[in-house]
This record gives C-alpha cells, sequence and structure tokens, in this order.
C-alpha cells in the first residue's frame, strides 16, 4: 500500500482544512487509517483513527469536536476535515494505515506510511 497525502496549508486560527490521503492497491477497504502529527522538537502523536468499514472512530483528546475522520473506500481515501484550527494544531501531519481491527494506534503499530502535509495555523 503506497498512501499520498494532501491538503495541507496556511490558515488563520478559527479556520479549516481538509486533510486527504489517498491509498494505491485493492486492499485498502481492509485496512485501519489513521492520521498522526508532528511538530517541531516534539513526538509523532495520534489524532484521529478510523476502522476498516467506518464504524470505528478515535480522536485524541484535544481534537474532539473540532476534527472528523472519514473515508471512501471505493475512492480508497480517508479525510481528515479540520475545523476551529489553533495553532497548537501546526505540525506535520502524516497519514498511516496499518491491519487488524479498529483502536487507538501508536507509530509502532504502522504498517504503511504516508509522506507528510505541513499544517500551519497562524495566531
Amino acid at each position: 500500500v503506497q498512501l499520498q497525502a494532501s491538503g495541507g496549508g496556511l490558515v488563520q486560527a478559527g479556520g479549516s482544512l481538509r486533510l486527504s490521503c489517498v491509498a494505491s492497491g485493492r486492499t485498502f477497504s481492509s485496512h485501519v487509517m489513521g492520521w498522526f502529527r508532528q511538530a517541531p522538537g516534539k513526538e509523532r502523536e495520534i489524532v484521529a483513527v478510523i476502522g476498516w468499514s467506518g464504524v470505528y472512530t478515535y480522536y485524541t483528546d484535544s481534537v474532539k469536536g473540532r476534527f472528523t475522520i472519514s473515508r471512501d473506500n471505493a475512492k480508497n481515501t480517508v479525510y481528515l476535515q479540520m475545523d476551529s484550527l489553533k495553532p497548537e494544531d501546526t505540525a506535520v501531519y502524516y497519514c498511516a494505515a496499518t491491519v487488524g481491527y479498529g483502536r487507538v494506534l501508536a507509530p509502532g503499530d504502522v504498517r504503511y506510511w504516508g509522506q507528510g502535509t505541513q499544517v500551519t495555523v497562524s495566531s
């Protein structure tokens, strides 16, 4: 599985962005998908996870109520809608895929990584 992320950019606080991640291969629908982020000088952290069917979702506390993860298995794409953005959301965002059941992911759980996309939120 190869992952191609896009949609990052510069936005003012309170604004919105939608990240997309397109996966190659015919097994996308069987993979758990997630979004991680890494700010300068910080460890990579999980932001959101979605199970293969879309029923299971997880959000880290700092983004609950502001971010929404979704997937379209017909398009091999996972999305991260980010609303009410804050300067502390500034980071490089990475999409990730792994096998198994929907669950909270750590970086060591990830089988496939996409390239990062920069999100910068100005105050």
